[in-house]
């Protein structure tokens, strides 16, 4: 890696300049030039310079290699969510290129910095990746390169089992590693005043004994383990389950960039949406001269293009954020416009109302992906934009439109988005048929889960948990157990209640 060069550097800070008078309010940004063996390294570790040891990061490595010297994909630019905000340039990329980029860049680090699911996340987590990868190293030394990264495998493929929201909850919860269980007094069954002869008739054998069962079953629900279901799965194996002091450690690590990483899950259409609207609309105004638009909309148009059956979150994004600033200055919101029902007045509707700009900043600030999409994308939007519902015909061996109806089209969407396109589990008891057991269920109403998939999950998760672990779900209209015992996974179907 490198510092950039001095003409770079000119043109970084006109466009920066140019960013912020047109109102983007960025980190401080230091670009760094590498090459595309040091770009692939890089993108290999999630854009971080230093990871924390790990074959996946390996195998992501050789597959960019392969990707990028057969021409199938090219990595134009990185940029790390920190502040000051760190982004790289490829080196073998043209001037015109490194300028579309570093305006690009410009558009992520202010959306970093601004929208509000980005809140919460580590603004030094730089120097917060090298601290992780000391401790893991150190663990290395200690126990084993094997004994370490059986156990990584198994945190690391359990990642996505948190709750991305509850980080933005004013009650969120901390991680507790010292469960202490407190013995309580009994209660006993409160009796009706009443004078001595008259005690069994105005406190009866039965009214007794049905206060005792009230009594029993507040007890068992103060006890259950845990109160309420839990999504976050990986805390609550942080909390509950026999880990060793390293063990819980390394589960921490991964809980913590789970989280960390979360928001750019939850925020990609907006993030690259935002991003490619500011490098379009300065590269076009401000940057480029004469001889370079051609280039720059060969390059742009690459970048744009979506193919049937596949989603382009910078395309949508970016023309998403188009229409709500057109619709927001030409006044095609409130009650009178959804009122109307006349198509060539609809077409002829501009009130000159002039508050797009205001508009997508309030945008950018308070949105995610599914409350974007689910306030914002219109019918005539879907249209424009050819978002259909695909189906895989394997017949001819490509996608085929399968529905038109926007409802359709827009639910489709919106499951795809939810829990960053991941079934959706919950801890509902820690102590499953009271053997120490864990049971958790399957939302079946969102995404369903592979049978393969599920498998590895229970698997990994016994590994942590070191007991039967269960599953409740749905699989071909019935609702069916999954466990794994330790040694083979077994199924059977659950009765309806």
């Amino acid at each position: 890696m490198q510092q950039i060069t001095r003409e770079l550097q000119t043109w970084q800070n006109k466009i920066e300049a140019e960013a912020r008078a047109a109102g983007l309010d960025p980190f401080e940004t230091r670009f760094e030039m590498v090459d595309w063996d040091e770009m692939n390294e890089v993108a290999s570790f999630g854009g971080f310079p230093t990871r924390y040891p790990h074959w996946r990061f390996g195998m992501e490595f050789e597959s960019l290699q392969k990707g990028y010297t057969f021409g199938l994909q090219k990595i134009y630019e990185l940029v790390i969510n920190n502040d000051p905000c760190y982004a790289y340039l490829l080196k073998s990329n043209s001037l015109l290129e490194q300028k579309m980029v570093v305006a690009h860049v410009m558009g992520h680090s202010d959306f970093f910095r601004h929208n509000l699911w980005f809140s919460h996340t580590n603004r030094r987590m730089i120097d917060e990746m090298a601290n992780h990868g000391t401790r893991i190293r150190r663990y290395v030394e200690r126990h084993g390169e094997t004994v370490v990264e059986e156990f990584m495998d198994a945190c690391l493929s359990l990642e996505n089992l948190v709750d991305v929201h509850s980080v933005y909850s004013p009650q969120k919860r901390r991680p507790r590693f010292d469960v202490m269980e407190v013995e309580e007094p009994a209660e006993t069954p409160k009796k009706l005043k009443s004078k001595g002869y008259m005690d069994r008739f105005v406190n009866p054998p039965e009214f007794l004994e049905a206060q005792r069962k009230k009594i029993d079953q507040a007890v068992k629900k103060k006890k259950q383990f845990p109160e309420h279901k839990e999504k976050d799965v990986l805390l609550f194996l942080l909390e509950y389950a026999p880990l060793e002091p390293w063990q819980r450690d390394v589960l921490s690590i991964v809980r913590e960039e789970g989280y960390y990483f979360a928001p750019q899950g939850m925020t990609k259409i907006m993030n690259e949406g935002w991003a490619s609207y500011w490098h379009s609309k300065l590269m076009t105004e401000k940057i480029c001269n004469d001889s370079e638009i051609v280039d720059f909309a060969d390059n742009h148009s690459a970048t744009m293009g979506m193919r049937p059956g596949q989603l382009n979150p910078y395309k949508i994004g970016m023309e998403l954020f188009r229409d709500i600033e057109e619709r927001w200055n030409r006044g095609r919101f409130g009650r009178d416009w959804e009122s109307c029902t006349d198509l060539a007045e609809r077409r002829r509707w501009n009130t000159n109302v002039g508050k797009g700009r205001q508009k997508i900043f309030e945008v950018r600030r308070i949105y995610n992906d599914v409350t974007f999409i689910d306030e914002y994308l219109t019918e005539e939007f879907a249209v424009a934009q050819k978002l259909f519902v695909y189906r895989f015909n394997a017949q001819t061996n490509r996608q085929e439109i399968a529905d038109r109806d926007f409802k359709k089209v827009k639910q489709e969407l919106l499951f795809h988005l939810t829990n960053l396109g991941s079934p959706i589990i919950h801890v509902v008891d820690g102590n499953y048929q009271n053997r120490g057991e864990l049971l958790l269920s399957h939302t079946h109403d969102q995404l369903d889960i592979e049978l393969a998939e599920a498998r590895d999950v229970l698997r990994n998760i016994h590994r942590v948990w070191q007991r039967p672990v269960h599953i409740e779900t749905h699989l071909e209209g019935e609702k069916k157990l999954m466990s794994f015992d330790g040694e083979k996974h077994h199924e059977r179907t659950v009765a309806p209640a």
